[in-house]
């Protein structure tokens, strides 16, 4: 349950950061020869990676609601 809790802490608020970041650089933030726009492809990855940001949360609820 903690790897799931920090799991899906970790790549919202990695995917609010770099969202931001291409935001502040408006069009160089989609180009490839910024740095930000290959951190905000990898945030996507990290996001779908091990699990969806929807499934981290079935996660934690069924364990949560298990301890009852």
């Amino acid at each position: 349950r903690e790897a799931s809790m920090a799991k899906l802490f970790a790549s919202e608020a990695a995917a609010r950061a770099t969202s931001k970041a291409v935001q502040i650089h408006g069009g160089y933030g989609f180009i490839k020869d910024y740095a930000v726009e290959r951190y905000y492809r990898d945030v996507k990855l990290c996001e779908i990676g091990e699990g969806t940001s929807e499934i981290q949360r079935i996660i934690i609820a069924k364990s949560l609601l298990e301890r009852k």
